[in-house]
């Protein structure tokens, strides 16, 4: 007889059995809760809809990550959302109106065709900030130090932070006359910092001088802050708009050093993190033992311009179940009060609505029910003395 798998789930895909799932939702309550206190609005976004809709201004990277269907209403190609990043940019533009900048929120399941990472989630469940209608160092140090207070908020420590800048790479590709397949070819080197690979590439397509020496320089240009100064001589060739671009690493440096002293700063010029459709800096914060981002974020200006209203636009994201992983774990899940039968006793009736009126979880037994608190989720119970209802920790 062959065995039962019924229960078994898609790879990449998982469930949460009621402990883990209320410690989600505490911490979801929570960061929702913080970015509200920081101003920005909820915003609600559609899981599945028309695939060119769902793509417009991403890359090919989203194009393979996208679960695709036939709607059986229309016959048209719908996509579930692998990134709620564009949607969100679709409502400033399409729905707001704003000329005002626009602080927004967001969270949700998106879904992967695979994992980032080997065996890892493809169902996250992400939650993000953008602030649009503002162009300054200012407003990208506002959603870095956002991110770094959303990880504290999960009980996540000792943040480390990355930046680099997506512009000095855009810049420097212009000068290259290469085709897609190169371009992509040459991304997975740089992302690689595989450095004999980036000059052999380079020497095959007869790229030299001014050129090669930058472009073999990139994956070696990361550090403290020291790097930037380094950046504008190796890449003093490259012309004004890659020294503006070290201008604005330089700016958001100083205002965080400011804003976050205890948060460590690394500069990375090949830090390119979602470079299909961001436009200027680029940030991921990471965490000792971890050996990948646990939030990611940068600058998008353009991706409006495919929704008719282009704005300054930057923003974080992260997955909700990675915090929950890496947080602390102390902070358990606040345990209930088990309540006999009630039957038709009025004082243990109101004595149970007004717990719950007040927060508390309380379980009722249910007539002939064996009681065993622990199976309950229980810590305490209910127990009548003379006329009251009292409650008693159990041991």
């Amino acid at each position: 007889m062959s065995e039962n798998t019924h229960w078994l789930l898609p790879e990449g895909i998982e469930e949460m059995p009621p402990a883990q799932a209320e410690r989600l939702e505490r911490m979801r309550r929570s960061l929702l809760d913080q970015f509200h206190s920081w101003g920005y609005q909820l915003v609600l976004t559609p899981f599945i809809e028309h695939v060119e809709s769902l793509l417009v201004g991403t890359g090919r990277e989203m194009d393979l990550q996208t679960f695709k269907i036939v709607d059986q209403i229309s016959g048209r190609m719908l996509g579930i959302r692998a990134d709620m990043t564009p949607q969100v940019a679709r409502i400033d533009a399409c729905r707001l109106k704003q000329d005002v900048p626009t602080r927004l929120c967001y969270m949700g399941t998106v879904l992967h065709t695979r994992s980032q990472d080997f065996g890892g989630n493809r169902s996250p469940l992400q939650l993000g900030a953008e602030l649009y209608g503002h162009a300054g160092a200012e407003s990208d140090v506002e959603v870095i130090a956002l991110a770094v207070a959303t990880l504290e908020c999960a009980g996540i420590k000792n943040v480390h932070l990355d930046l680099g800048h997506v512009g000095i790479y855009r810049t420097l590709m212009r000068e290259l006359d290469l085709d897609e397949e190169q371009q992509a070819e040459f991304f997975d080197a740089l992302q690689r910092k595989d450095i004999p690979g980036i000059d052999k590439f380079l020497n095959d397509h007869k790229i030299s001088g001014a050129q090669h020496d930058m472009l073999v320089a990139l994956p070696q240009l990361n550090g403290d802050r020291n790097v930037l100064a380094r950046a504008r001589k190796v890449l003093a060739a490259a012309g004004a708009d890659v020294i503006n671009a070290i201008d604005d690493l330089e700016k958001i440096a100083d205002l965080a050093e400011k804003r976050m002293p205890n948060v460590s700063l690394n500069f990375d010029i090949a830090e390119l993190r979602g470079y299909q459709y961001q436009t200027g800096v680029v940030f991921a914060a990471y965490v000792p033992g971890y050996g990948q981002e646990v939030a990611r974020g940068g600058r998008y200006d353009e991706i409006g311009a495919a929704f008719g209203r282009a704005r300054p636009a930057t923003g974080f994201s992260a997955d909700l179940k990675t915090l929950l992983q890496l947080g602390d774990q102390s902070a358990n899940v606040v345990l209930g009060v088990l309540a006999p039968f009630a039957s038709d006793d009025s004082g243990l009736l109101a004595k149970i609505a007004a717990m719950r009126a007040a927060g508390e979880r309380v379980v009722e037994l249910l007539p002939n029910q064996v009681s065993d608190p622990v199976e309950q989720g229980c810590d305490r119970q209910l127990v009548k003395q003379g006329n009251d209802w009292t409650i008693e920790q159990i041991s």
